[in-house]
């Protein structure tokens, strides 16, 4: 994947564009539905995912990439960017939004609220070097694992990183380590 594409209304998607262009890739900021063009995949960041849903819709980028993402576009979402690709949020609001695409159900702020943050080393199916160091803010987590997801790493029992042919979920923050190996396990496909 060359050009990839980072959501930018809302959340961290500047450490994103930084972990792709690292990897020689170049990074896209998405703020309107003219700049999914050209893209080959994107990047849905943490961030809060009621105000990222609502943005989605205001800034009409909602529908455009909903079905680019419904064709098979290749996306990583991490914390609110793994919610709003959930299959079913468990604890959002009525008004909330997700595409549905990745076969999972998410509940928000799973571990706690911001005080309960925490960093924890992961052991990652599929990927060498070690432990993966791990940022959880207010994170979610995956309570139903549809067919065809692949859980790749766990915390207590409980599916932090999952996968689903060309999408990728996490319930953690990658881009706030130095450590690129998620990015480039997206990148890879």
């Amino acid at each position: 994947m060359h050009k990839v594409g980072i959501l930018a209304l809302q959340g961290a998607s500047q450490r994103h564009a930084e972990a792709v262009a690292a990897l020689g890739a170049l990074p896209v900021e998405v703020r309107t539905p003219d700049d999914l063009a050209g893209i080959e995949g994107i990047i849905l960041p943490g961030g809060e995912s009621t105000t990222m849903s609502k943005l989605l819709d205001l800034s009409g980028l909602f529908d455009p990439l909903a079905d680019r993402l419904g064709a098979g576009m290749p996306a990583f979402g991490t914390c609110a960017g793994l919610i709003l690709l959930s299959a079913h949020i468990l604890d959002g609001r009525d008004d909330q939004r997700s595409f549905g695409v990745l076969d999972v159900d998410v509940r928000r702020n799973a571990f706690g609220r911001q005080v309960d943050s925490f960093e924890t080393d992961l052991s990652v199916d599929g990927v060498a070097g070690g432990a993966f160091p791990a940022v959880f803010i207010r994170a979610p987590v995956v309570e139903r694992v549809g067919h065809g997801v692949e859980v790749l790493s766990t915390v207590e029992g409980r599916a932090v990183l999952c996968r689903q042919g060309p999408l990728l979920g996490a319930a953690f923050h990658p881009e706030l380590s130095d450590d690129l190996r998620l990015h480039q396990l997206f990148l890879e496909g």
